[in-house]
């Protein structure tokens, strides 16, 4: 009985990583960073649409939430064979996220639902302290 050495060949791991002001300039940054990055590197359209949709709310929101005076917020993209990874780090790590109901006739709280209902898995990795990284990741379909 022959036995053959069967390799299995990896797509690389594409990345994207920045640091950016914990401003509402800094977010509107990282969101057209996150589309010509994607762009570039062929993200499939409508995976590209939810993915700029997700960065500009956790960006949004570490430019609101995870805001702390000269320190900048971290936006990472990682574009694996099957999967994208939206990874945005702040310095806030005491104040993680959560769901919270939506106020009906409230103009916030409703950019963790939007993150849940367009990424097939997202979470919160606190650490190392002071910060912490709130991710999503979108599966990308297969060819």
């Amino acid at each position: 009985m022959n036995q053959q050495n069967v390799t299995q060949v990896q797509a690389p791991t594409r990345h994207f990583s920045v640091l950016l002001s914990p401003t509402p300039r800094g977010a509107r940054l990282a969101r057209l960073l996150a589309v010509a990055w994607m762009r570039d590197h062929d993200v499939p359209y409508g995976v590209t649409e939810s993915a700029t949709q997700v960065v500009a709310e956790l960006a949004a929101n570490a430019a609101t939430h995870g805001r702390v005076a000269g320190r900048s917020f971290r936006l990472v993209l990682q574009r694996r064979r099957d999967t994208l990874r939206i990874e945005v780090t702040d310095t806030r790590g005491e104040d993680l996220p959560r769901i919270q109901p939506a106020c009906p006739g409230g103009d916030s709280g409703r950019g963790l639902l939007l993150v849940e209902a367009l990424a097939d898995r997202w979470g919160v990795e606190p650490g190392p302290a002071p910060r912490k990284t709130v991710w999503a990741e979108l599966d990308l379909p297969r060819p």
